[in-house]
């Protein structure tokens, strides 16, 4: 067996992070990502610069690993990897439960693409016990059997569980991971860092009613009261007439307590509400049910229709590729893969590794979600935009994404440094059309008007400072204060998706 390594540095995930393949002598080999060819490890004892030296030192501190997987072999086998081993099936590689969202059809998808980045055959999905159940197999190059990929789907809190159950390697979840839930796995690592908490793609939550109504927006202070039943009729909201019926996730699922937090606020769901563990079932019902009401992930809209969803001095926006994207839809969402900082299982890292690739994301895009790879579109610009913004973007494409703030001065969220090296790599793939880069810094209203441009500009200079390390000077970089807000100012959330540094480009 040789040594390789993949050396498309700067370009492949796996080869910026050093990952040692193990190939029979004589088999071509390609990286399971960027497919561009291997390179052989070089001798540790031939004369060797330190690059080379690292390399040896990394291989040899895998095999000292708990439970770190060569093949299909455990190279140390202690009590703990040879029981998480036991609970899955016997020729499981990769267990993955959680969020329905994902699990419906995204993860089965990602499970078969990643499969054939291993170059497996005969690779299909297998229907489980039930329609939140699905399972992956594929025969791995020089086995003759089968492995297989484990997924359980029934809602974001069983992500969690199973993690500290050990009974998966990757838990998917439609929303962060709650404070008592980050303390039941401390010993998995600090499970909001960029090593364990992995952002796969983005969503929105659609507010959906039948087709036939023609209500076209709604308020989130109306739609708060629709859900809660306070408002029980349609004409309180429009010319539609009828008594409201109201569709909703069971307690388990991302998707219902992101809709809680975000519309709810502290208020209790109708008891007359009717739950739902199937996203698409939901769909289906509120589709056949001329007063029903919804909520659901984008890609499970099918027959029903999405509404324009309003805030307090905001306007009024459907959930679309770019208002999700740049996450300026007032129930946008990240969706979730949660592994621990040392992953027993290889299979764990290069999953994680691929899902985050371009050809991850192409799934992820694929299945109807929101993919991370940056697209430069064309937007219209507000009629209360000042007019130096509206000159600048008059001829310009607006990137699909944001750089977003934590409260205070200087703390981007944990998104921004991916997405960096993702707007880098779209220049660099037009040619470094650097000089035709704009940025322009936005605040909330906290503040005096000139304590909020300061901060404004201030955070488009801080984007810009990560531009430049990267070789790229940016063209324009302005600060607009508190203008042009995405979200209303009267709620946190609001407020945090108010204080963003938007990414422009001339045509």
């Amino acid at each position: 067996m040789l040594q390789k390594i993949c050396t498309n540095y700067g370009k492949c995930v796996l080869a910026n992070n050093h990952e040692v393949f193990s190939i029979e002598d004589g088999v071509k080999s390609k990286c399971p990502l960027c497919e561009k060819p291997l390179s052989k490890l070089p001798d540790p004892n031939a004369k060797s610069s330190h690059k080379i030296a690292f390399f040896v030192t990394f291989a040899a501190l895998l095999l000292l690993i708990p439970g770190v997987v060569i093949g299909k072999r455990w190279v140390s086998d202690p009590l703990g990897a040879r029981a998480a081993e036991m609970k899955a099936a016997p020729n499981a590689i990769l267990r993955l439960a959680g969020s329905n969202t994902i699990g419906d059809s995204m993860a089965p998808a990602m499970a078969e693409a990643f499969f054939n980045s291993l170059g497996a055959t005969k690779v299909q999905i297998l229907a489980g016990a039930n329609l939140q159940e699905k399972t992956v197999e594929g025969i791995l190059p020089g086995d003759s059997a089968p492995s297989v990929i484990e997924i359980s789907a029934h809602g974001s809190t069983t992500a969690f569980t199973a993690l500290e159950d050990d009974t998966c390697d990757i838990g998917m979840a439609s929303r962060r991971i709650k404070p008592d839930e980050i303390s039941k796995l401390t010993t998995m690592g600090n499970m909001t860092s960029p090593g364990n908490e992995h952002i796969v793609g983005l969503d929105g939550i659609a507010v959906i009613i039948n087709a036939a109504n023609p209500v076209s927006e709604l308020r989130k202070d109306e739609i708060k009261r629709i859900f809660s039943g306070d408002i029980t009729d349609w004409s309180k909201v429009g010319n539609y007439h009828g008594a409201i019926r109201i569709y909703a996730r069971d307690d388990k699922s991302g998707t219902y307590d992101t809709f809680k937090n975000l519309v709810l606020a502290g208020s209790q769901l109708s008891p007359s509400t009717r739950r739902f563990e199937d996203s698409n079932a939901l769909s289906d019902a509120v589709a056949n049910d001329p007063n029903g009401i919804g909520f659901v992930g984008l890609p499970f809209v099918h027959d029903a229709k999405s509404i324009a969803v309003a805030e307090k001095g905001a306007s009024a926006l459907k959930p679309t590729r770019l208002t999700v994207a740049t996450e300026d839809y007032s129930l946008s969402r990240r969706l979730y893969l949660y592994t621990p900082t040392t992953a027993r299982n290889k299979y764990t890292r290069l999953f994680i590794a691929f899902a985050l690739s371009k050809p991850g994301q192409d799934i992820v895009a694929g299945n109807g979600f929101v993919a991370q790879n940056i697209v430069p579109e064309s937007q219209p610009v507000s009629k209360q935009a000042p007019d130096d913004y509206k000159q600048l973007t008059k001829n310009a494409e607006r990137l699909s994404l944001d750089f977003r703030f934590d409260a205070g001065d200087n703390g981007q969220d944990s998104k921004a440094q991916a997405d960096l090296d993702r707007v880098v790599a779209l220049i660099a793939d037009r040619g470094g059309a650097q000089d035709k880069v704009m940025l322009f810094g936005f605040a909330d209203n906290s503040g005096t008007p000139e304590a909020n441009h300061a901060l404004s500009l201030y955070r488009a200079r801080m984007v810009e400072n990560q531009f430049i390390q990267r070789g790229i000077k940016p063209a324009v970089v302005e600060g607009l204060g508190s203008d042009l807000p995405v979200a209303g100012n009267d709620t946190e959330d609001g407020r945090e998706k108010n204080r963003r540094v938007e990414i422009w480009m001339r045509k």
